[in-house]
């Protein structure tokens, strides 16, 4: 062999592998996070849609989206709970992968019962998904600052917040405005609809809140 052939690599040395095999490398939560959180973008932009042009099968999207964001879920969980080390707090990691699934399961309920209840899409339900459609783009981009510029991400945290309290606004104005009249069935079935979506944006309120606890905790 000459002497200016390339030697063979040295294999890693024995104490690497050990450290490796009892101190593995962290799972990238970021990424996992950021992942997960253009899902739910994606589903509340759905929602949109449907709100916008009442087609069922957008409908059938959302529900089918939902069961991809399951899964995102699961996956997420699973890695979590495997995990030896991570890079935030275990309960806050926690917290931000279930609120932002129950973002999603309150998108395909919504959708769900308008079908079941023989629903169409009104105003307020417009209104109320434009405001968690952009509170959930501000988590999207808040949960993907947090591997580099985390300070960044207070302001995302907030403005996700703010997203929350326009759609509680709406809600109420959507309440005064149903309970006139006398249709008694008509008001009970179409203030469900409403309600999940309030309860929506206040899951979104909670990533927003957990969002805001890393920032905190990081910087």
């Amino acid at each position: 062999m000459s002497k200016h052939q390339d030697k063979p690599l040295p294999s890693p040395s024995l104490l690497g592998r050990l450290v490796r095999r009892v101190f593995p490398p962290s799972p990238d939560f970021f990424g996992m996070l950021t992942e997960q959180c253009q899902q739910v973008a994606h589903t509340t932009g759905l929602l949109v849609d449907f709100m916008e042009s009442a087609d069922p099968a957008i409908g059938h999207q959302i529900r089918q989206n939902e069961h991809q964001a399951d899964r995102v879920k699961v996956r997420n969980l699973h890695v979590l709970n495997e995990a030896f080390a991570t890079p935030i707090d275990r309960e806050d990691l926690y917290r931000a992968i279930m609120d932002m699934d129950d973002v999603v399961n309150y998108c395909k309920t919504t959708v769900s019962e308008m079908e079941v209840l023989a629903l169409s899409p009104d105003k307020h339900c417009l209104e109320m998904a434009l405001h968690i459609k952009l509170g959930t783009d501000a988590l999207a981009l808040g949960y993907a600052r947090l591997a580099k510029t985390p300070a960044d991400a207070a302001a995302d945290a907030d403005t996700a917040r703010k997203a929350e309290r326009r759609v509680e606004k709406c809600y109420r104005r959507a309440l005064a405005d149903l309970f006139q009249g006398e249709d008694y069935i008509q008001m009970f079935k179409r203030r469900e609809i409403y309600r999940h979506l309030s309860n929506g944006a206040d899951r979104m309120a909670h990533c927003a809140n957990t969002l805001h606890d890393i920032v905190v905790k990081m910087c």
